[in-house]
């Protein structure tokens, strides 16, 4: 797998019936590794080793309902009121951030209403603020750490 632009991190990579896993260590299991589950496992070491975002707060692939639409977010983070405070939307790192990417994961907010959102393919990574209350977006040079994130 590509080196991508996150720290480094040991994952544990098994192979069964000839195909690679890794395992999830928010999911507690091995799941398949394809280009986006390999950036999604760095980003959640970022988070977790980083950032000091807890484990036992954050979830993967979450299901949220938008207008009568069935989607999964990535990675979700939750305050300690089990709020949810950040989605990450998560990318191969031959897909490009655009446009498009941040509009699915504002799609996706519209179910949560966090204060952060975050997109990257491991290469590029885009973090913002977003205040509900006066619409001002702020884009971020990274994410904060988990205390500064629930002191918004």
């Amino acid at each position: 797998m590509q080196t991508l632009n996150l720290p480094g991190v040991a994952l544990r990579i098994r192979n069964k019936r000839e195909k690679q896993e890794v395992f999830d260590s928010v999911r507690k299991k091995f799941v398949a590794l394809t280009q986006e589950e390999w950036v999604r496992q760095h980003f959640i070491h970022y988070l977790t080793d980083h950032r000091n975002v807890p484990h036992s707060l954050i979830t993967v692939e979450t299901s949220l309902h938008y207008h009568r639409l069935k989607k999964r977010s990535d990675i979700v983070v939750y305050g300690k009121d089990g709020s949810p405070c950040l989605i990450v939307e998560c990318k191969a790192p031959e897909v490009a951030v655009t446009q498009a990417v941040f509009d699915q994961v504002a799609m996706y907010n519209m179910a949560l209403k966090v204060p952060y959102l975050a997109v990257t393919n491991g290469m590029v990574h885009f973090a913002c603020y977003i205040d509900h209350d006066t619409g001002e977006i702020i884009f971020l040079k990274e994410i904060p750490v988990y205390e500064e994130m629930l002191k918004r």
